[in-house]
C-alpha cells in the first residue's frame, strides 16, 4: 500500500474492524470510525495523540510501542493480540501491524487493522468443556472434533469428566450453526458432509440441497483448479489460511471469500476429510477495490489534493501538488499550510472563503498561492470539512488546480477589453465605469469633477501626408506627453481616432483647473521628430465641471464635446467651458439638422443661377449655382439661414453631394435645350477634404456623359485650400484630370501668396464683392482689386468680381483689366427655367454693362 493510499475517511468507515495510521512518534494520524464502538470515544479525539497519552494501560502501551517500533525498524508486518476493557465490557482483539513506505522507501507510518474476536471466544467460553471432550472421543465423534473450531482458550474453567458428550456436542452444534462464517466439512473426494446455516446464508444453498453434493459446485469454472491444489496441501497435512478467492452462488452471482481448511483425521491419525471456514469479503474487497480507486485518484490526478488537520497541519498531500507547487511530500508533512502558500491575497475575499468553510463545511473559488521557487500562481480551489459521527471536524480535504495560464489569459483579454491596443490608454469601456466611479466618490466627499474632451486639430492631414504609422506614432508621444501632466487618481482614455477624454478629480478652483489645460495644450502643440520628419499638431479642448453640470456620465461628456466644438469653432489650439446657453444652442442645432434631413428627404431644396457676363462683348460665359430652400411654412429661404447648422456635420456632405449632382443634371438639361452654359458650385472645406471625393465626383460625372471639360466649375474657398495646400493641389489636379475646372473663391479675403497662387491649379480668381462694392469710393479696397488683377494676369489666371451692381462698377472694371462679371447689377440668381429666356433676352438686347 502507497503511503498516500493510507487514508481515505468515507471507505474505511465501511469496515468493522478498527483501522489506523500512526506516524513514527506512535501518535494516531487516523483512525476510523470503528474505534467509537470499541473505545467509546469520538475518534477526532485519537488524533495526534499517542496510546500512552491516551491513557492506554502501561503493559498495553509497551505491548504497542516495542512492536510498532519492531516494524518501523525492519520494515515488516507483525500481528499482536490483546484484551481492550471498553464501555460494553473486555474486548479480545487481534491487530495487524502493516509498514507503509515512502517513495525513497524509508518507513514513513504505520497502518494497523485490529479485529474484535470476543463474539468468537465467547462461544468457546460458553462450553468450557467442549475441547477435552473432543480429545477424548475423537474417534466417536470424528466429525465434531476435526472442525478445528475450538481455539485453547488457557482462561477457560477446567473439564467436567461429568457432562454428557451428547450435551457436549449439543453445545458445539449451537456454536457452529450461529456463526455467519460458513463452517463446511467435506470428504477427500470434495463431498459435502456438514452444511451450517452461514453456509446458507452466504451461498444461497440449504443443508438439504449441499450434503452429499461435490463442493465443485460452488466453484465458477476459471476457479475449478483450486480444488485439487488445496486436496493436496491437506494430503501433505497443510493447512490453508485465509486464502482469498471467489465462489458461485445459488443465483449464478459470485461471491468474494477468505477460507481457511484444515484436514480430518481420524484417530489413526489418517486424514479422511476436511474441515472448511468461509468469510464473505465482498464489502472487504468492495471498499479495497474503492480504496485502491481513491488511491490512484490522488496518485495520479493531474489536481493537487491536500489533507490537513483541523488546524491546518498538513498529513499528505499528493504528486500534483508536488508538481504544482514544487514542494516535496517530505518537506510539507507536518507544516502548516498558511506558511508554505502564503500570498498578498485578498483578505477580504479569502475571509468570506474561509467563513463559509467554517460554516458549511465547504468552500471554493479562486485563490493566489506561491510555489516553491517563490513565483506566484493561481488556483481553483475546493475544501471540504471531514466530520466524524459526533460532528467533530476530523480533518480538511483540499484538491486545487494550477488555473494561471487561463487566468492570465482571461486577464489579457480583460486588457484587451478596456485598454486601447496601441497607446495602452482606458479606452471607451472603462472611462465609463472610471468615470461612474469618480461621479460617485466627488459627491460623497463634496468635491469637483472635470470632464475634458480633447480633439487633435491637424492630425488627418499628418496622417494622410505621412501614413498611419507616423500618425500612430504621434498619437502615442501625445498620450505620453499628456499623462506626466496627470495625478495617479485621474484618467486619461483614448476613445477613438484622435480623441481623448481626461477625468480631472477633486479640481481646487477654476485656477488650477486652468493652468493644467494650459499643460495639455502645450504637451500637444510642441512639435515631435519622427525620423526625419517634424510633425506639430495642437488641440482643442472642451470642459465640463461636475456636479456644477447635474447630469449622468454619458450626459456630461456630451457637454464636453459640445464644448470642444466650439472650442474648434472659435480658432482651435484653445479649451472653452460648457454653459447652459451653449448647450441651447447646439439642441436647437438638432433640432434644425433633423429638419433639414426631412427637407432633403423630401426634395424642398432648389438651385438657382446666377448669370456671369463679359463686360467687353457682353457674352454670357456661365453660371453661378446657388441653394435655396423652399420651405413650407417660411418661403423661399437663403442659404445663410441654414448653411450653417450643416457645417462639419455629415448630412452637410449629403446636401453637397446633391447640389453637385443637381447642377450636372441642369447642364445636361440646357444642353437639350441648345444652352452651353458652365456651371460653378460651391464645394465646402470639410466636402473637399473627404478622402473619397475624387472618386464620388468620378461616378456623377460617368452618368452625365455629355458634358464637356470646363462646364462643371468648383469653387473654393481661399482659406480652406490654404489650410491643406499640397494635399488641396494634388486633388484639384485629379479632378482637372476629369475635366473640372477650379475658381478661388473670395480672394484676397484669406492668406493670398504668390506659392499660393504658383501651387494651386485653379483656372479662375474671384474677387471678393466687399471690394468690389467699395471700390469706387474706398481707395484702398480699389488697389486691392488692382492688385488681384495684376496677379492673375502674371500667373495666366483668368479673374472675375463679384458684387457688380452699377455701370460704374463695370467701367471701373474694364479699366483695371477684369472683363468678367456677377452681380445684382447683371441679374440675381433665378430658376433654371428663366435662365434660357434671360440669356436670349440679354445677348438680343446688345447690353455689355450692367444697369443702374
Amino acid at each position: 500500500m502507497p503511503a498516500s493510499s493510507g487514508i481515505d475517511m468515507g471507505f474505511a468507515d465501511f469496515m468493522q474492524d478498527v483501522v489506523a495510521q500512526f506516524d513514527p512518534q506512535f501518535r494516531h494520524l487516523y483512525v476510523n470510525r470503528s474505534i467509537e464502538r470499541i473505545t467509546g470515544r469520538a475518534a477526532a479525539q485519537f488524533i495526534g495523540r499517542s496510546n500512552k497519552e491516551l491513557g492506554m494501560p502501561g503493559e498495553q502501551v509497551a505491548l504497542w510501542e516495542a512492536s510498532l517500533s519492531e516494524v518501523f525498524k525492519t520494515g515488516l508486518p507483525s500481528t499482536i493480540q490483546f484484551t481492550y476493557a471498553g464501555p460494553e465490557g473486555k474486548h479480545l482483539m487481534q491487530t495487524r501491524l502493516t509498514p507503509e513506505l515512502s517513495s525513497d522507501g524509508r518507513v514513513c507510518s504505520v497502518v494497523t487493522v485490529a479485529r474484535d474476536l470476543t463474539n468468537l471466544v465467547q462461544h468457546v467460553l460458553h462450553a468450557p468443556q467442549l475441547t477435552t471432550l473432543v480429545d477424548q472421543t475423537e474417534s466417536k465423534y470424528s466429525t465434531a472434533s476435526c472442525l478445528g473450531l475450538a481455539p485453547k482458550c488457557p482462561t477457560g474453567p477446567a473439564f467436567d469428566p461429568e457432562l454428557d458428550p451428547r450435551t457436549a456436542l449439543a453445545l458445539y452444534e449451537a456454536i457452529v450453526q450461529s456463526s455467519d462464517d460458513a463452517i463446511i466439512s467435506k470428504t477427500l473426494d470434495g463431498i459435502v458432509t456438514s452444511w451450517n446455516g452461514g453456509a446458507e446464508a452466504i451461498f444461497g444453498y440449504s443443508a438439504e440441497e449441499m450434503l452429499g453434493q461435490p463442493m465443485l459446485v460452488l466453484f465458477p469454472l476459471d476457479r475449478k483448479d483450486e480444488e485439487r491444489f488445496i486436496l493436496e496441501l491437506l494430503l501433505a497435512g497443510e493447512k490453508v489460511d485465509h486464502f482469498e478467492t471467489v465462489r458461485q452462488r445459488k443465483d449464478g452471482s459470485l461471491v468474494h471469500v477468505s477460507v481457511s481448511i484444515s484436514p480430518i483425521r481420524d484417530a489413526q491419525q489418517r486424514i479422511i476429510g476436511a474441515s472448511k471456514i468461509a468469510r464473505d469479503i465482498s464489502k472487504k474487497k468492495l471498499a479495497e477495490a474503492r480504496l485502491r480507486l481513491t488511491a490512484n485518484v490522488f496518485t495520479y490526478t493531474s489536481e493537487g489534493i491536500v489533507i490537513a488537520s483541523p488546524a491546518g497541519v498538513l498529513l499528505d498531500v499528493n504528486e500534483a501538488f508536488t508538481r504544482i507547487t514544487g514542494y516535496t511530500r517530505q518537506a510539507v508533512l507536518g507544516q502548516n499550510y498558511r506558511q508554505l502558500c502564503g500570498n498578498s491575497e485578498d483578505t477580504d475575499k479569502s475571509g468570506t472563503m474561509w467563513q463559509s468553510l467554517w460554516q458549511t463545511g465547504h468552500c471554493q473559488g479562486e485563490v493566489w498561492s506561491r510555489r516553491h521557487d517563490g513565483t506566484d500562481f493561481a488556483a481553483l480551489l475546493t475544501v471540504s470539512a471531514i466530520a466524524d459521527s459526533s460532528g467533530q471536524i476530523q480533518s480538511y480535504v483540499a484538491l486545487f488546480a494550477d488555473i494561471t495560464p487561463l487566468r492570465l489569459q482571461t486577464e489579457k483579454l480583460e486588457h484587451f477589453a478596456h485598454y486601447d491596443a496601441m497607446t495602452g490608454l482606458p479606452n471607451r469601456l472603462l472611462l465609463s465605469d472610471r468615470l461612474q466611479q469618480a461621479m460617485a466618490n466627488s459627491a460623497r466627499h463634496d468635491q469637483t469633477l472635470a470632464v475634458l474632451y480633447l480633439d487633435l486639430d491637424g492630425f488627418k492631414v499628418i496622417n494622410d501626408k505621412h501614413g498611419h504609422a507616423v500618425g500612430d506614432q504621434l498619437l502615442i508621444t501625445l498620450s505620453q506627453r499628456m499623462k506626466s501632466h496627470l495625478r495617479e487618481v485621474d484618467t486619461l482614455a483614448r476613445i477613438g481616432g484622435d480623441e481623448f477624454v481626461l477625468v480631472l478629480v477633486d479640481v481646487h478652483g477654476l485656477a488650477e483647473l486652468n493652468a493644467l489645460i494650459e499643460r495639455i495644450l502645450k504637451a500637444c502643440s510642441e512639435p515631435i521628430v519622427f525620423g526625419e520628419h517634424l510633425l506639430q499638431v495642437s488641440a482643442s479642448i472642451g470642459v465640463t465641471l461636475y456636479p456644477q453640470d447635474d447630469v449622468e456620465a454619458d450626459q456630461l461628456m456630451r457637454h464636453a464635446d459640445r464644448a470642444m466644438y466650439e472650442a474648434k469653432q472659435n480658432g482651435r489650439n484653445r479649451y472653452q467651458l460648457f454653459d447652459a446657453a451653449q448647450d441651447a444652442e447646439f439642441k436647437h442645432r438638432g433640432e434644425g439638422l433633423q429638419r433639414l434631413q426631412v427637407a432633403l428627404e423630401r426634395s424642398e431644396f432648389e438651385l438657382h443661377f446666377q448669370p456671369k457676363v463679359n463686360l467687353r462683348n457682353g457674352r454670357v460665359t456661365g453660371a453661378e449655382a446657388l441653394i435655396r430652400w423652399r420651405h413650407p411654412q417660411h418661403g423661399l429661404l437663403a442659404p445663410a439661414t441654414f448653411l450653417p447648422l450643416l457645417e462639419g456635420h455629415v448630412l452637410g456632405l449629403r446636401l453637397g453631394e446633391w447640389v453637385i449632382g443637381e447642377a450636372l443634371h441642369q447642364i445636361e438639361a440646357w444642353l437639350d435645350q441648345g444652352l452651353r452654359l458652365a456651371v460653378s458650385v460651391n464645394v465646402s472645406a470639410w466636402q473637399f477634404q473627404q478622402q473619397d471625393f475624387v472618386a464620388q465626383l468620378a461616378q456623377m460625372l460617368l452618368r452625365h456623359p455629355r458634358i464637356g471639360t470646363g462646364q462643371l466649375e468648383l469653387e473654393i474657398l481661399e482659406t480652406s485650400s490654404l489650410e491643406n495646400l499640397q494635399v488641396a493641389s494634388q486633388m484639384m489636379r485629379e479632378c482637372r484630370q476629369l475635366g473640372v475646372h477650379f475658381a478661388i473663391d473670395d480672394f484676397g479675403t484669406g492668406y493670398s501668396s504668390l506659392t499660393y497662387l504658383k501651387n494651386l491649379p485653379a483656372e479662375t480668381l474671384k474677387i471678393d464683392q466687399s471690394f468690389v462694392r467699395d471700390m469706387l469710393n474706398d481707395h484702398e479696397a480699389q488697389a486691392i482689386v488692382q492688385g488681384i488683377i495684376g496677379l492673375a494676369a502674371a500667373f495666366k489666371r483668368q479673374v472675375i468680381a463679384e458684387g457688380v451692381e452699377t455701370q460704374n462698377h463695370g467701367e471701373r472694371l474694364l479699366a483695371l483689366g477684369c472683363e468678367l462679371a456677377q452681380g445684382y447689377g447683371i441679374a440675381r440668381p433665378m430658376p433654371a427655367e428663366q435662365m434660357l429666356s434671360w440669356v436670349q433676352a440679354w445677348e438680343a438686347s446688345g447690353r455689355r454693362m450692367p444697369a443702374d
